[in-house]
C-alpha cells in the first residue's frame, strides 16, 4: 500500500469514526467492517483509541459551557456542603457510567475474540433498530433533561452496557433507553452525549492509551489527521443531530441500520 492510500484509509476510517459515533447506527460496527469489505488492513487499537480522543474532544468542545457549569457548581456545592443541581447531574453521569465500566473491565476478551464477526454485527444492526423504533413509536416523549433521576441514570447506564456488542450503538441504546423512559428526543440525546464524555474516556483508558507511541513505527501524522477529522465530523454530526432530531425522528436512522444489516447477512450467506 502507498502512502497516498494509507493516508485515504485515515480519512475516511476518521470521517466515519466522527460521523457515526453520535448517531444511532454504531461507530464500532462501521470500523469493524469497513476495512473488512475495502479490503484494508486493519487500522489497529492505536488509531482506534486516536479517533475516539477526537470525538472525545467534539463533545467536550460542544457542551463546554454545559460542562463549565456543572464543573463550576460541583466545586461550589461540594464546598459548601450543598447537593445542588449541578453535584446531582455530575453524580447521575457517573451513575450511567459504572454499569459499562465494570462490564467493560470484565468482558473485554470476550467482545474481542467471540463479539466481532459480520453475523454478530449484521444481528445486532437489526435487533437495536427494531427496539430503537419500538421506543420512538411508544416513548411519551414528554419529559426534559431536569426530570432525570438516579434511576433513570442507572437504567440509561445498564442500557449502555449492551453496546458492548459491535452494531448495537452507544448512543442508539441509551437514546433507546432515555425514550423508553418517557424522556423527549432530544433530552434523550443530550443526555446520551453528555454520557459520552466520561463512557468514551473510560473506553480509551481500558483499551489502551498507553499503546499510543510505544511502537517505534508510529505515524503521528496520521494519527493527528485522524484526531482533527473525527474531531471536526463528530462537531458537525452532534450539531446538526440535535437541530433535527425531533424534526426527524429515528426512523430514518432505522431504515440504513435494517439495510445494512440485512446486507451484512446476505453477504456472509453468499460466501
Amino acid at each position: 500500500m502507498t502512502q497516498l492510500e494509507d493516508y485515504v484509509q485515515v480519512v475516511v476510517l476518521a470521517l466515519v469514526q466522527g460521523l457515526t459515533e453520535f448517531l444511532p447506527i454504531s461507530s464500532s460496527a462501521h470500523l469493524i467492517l469497513l476495512p473488512k469489505l475495502i479490503g484494508w488492513s486493519d487500522q489497529g487499537l492505536t488509531f482506534d483509541v486516536a479517533t475516539h480522543f477526537g470525538t472525545l474532544l467534539a463533545v467536550v468542545t460542544y457542551f463546554r459551557f454545559r460542562l463549565g457549569q456543572l464543573a463550576w457548581g460541583s466545586i461550589q456545592g461540594i464546598l459548601k456542603r450543598d447537593y445542588n443541581e449541578e453535584l446531582q447531574f455530575v453524580v447521575k453521569l457517573v451513575v450511567a457510567t459504572l454499569p459499562i465500566v465494570v462490564a467493560g473491565s470484565l468482558a473485554m476478551d470476550l467482545v474481542e475474540s467471540h463479539l466481532r464477526s459480520i453475523v454478530v454485527i449484521g444481528l445486532a444492526t437489526i435487533v437495536f433498530a427494531i427496539v430503537l423504533l419500538g421506543a420512538d413509536i411508544a416513548g411519551k416523549k414528554e419529559k426534559h433533561e431536569d426530570a432525570i433521576t438516579i434511576r433513570h441514570s442507572f437504567l440509561i447506564g445498564l442500557a449502555q452496557v449492551l453496546a458492548l456488542v459491535p452494531g448495537t450503538s452507544r448512543s442508539g441504546i441509551t437514546i433507546t433507553a432515555a425514550l423508553l423512559l418517557g424522556f423527549s428526543r432530544t433530552a434523550s440525546a443530550r443526555f446520551s452525549f453528555l454520557l459520552a464524555i466520561p463512557t468514551i474516556a473510560a473506553a480509551a483508558w481500558l483499551t489502551g492509551m498507553d499503546t499510543i507511541g510505544q511502537s517505534a513505527n508510529t505515524d503521528w501524522t496520521a494519527l493527528g489527521l485522524g484526531v482533527l477529522i473525527s474531531f471536526l465530523a463528530a462537531y458537525l454530526c452532534i450539531d446538526a443531530f440535535l437541530r433535527f432530531v425531533d424534526r426527524v425522528g429515528m426512523t430514518p436512522f432505522v431504515v440504513y441500520r435494517a439495510i445494512i444489516g440485512i446486507l451484512l447477512l446476505g453477504s456472509v450467506t453468499l460466501v
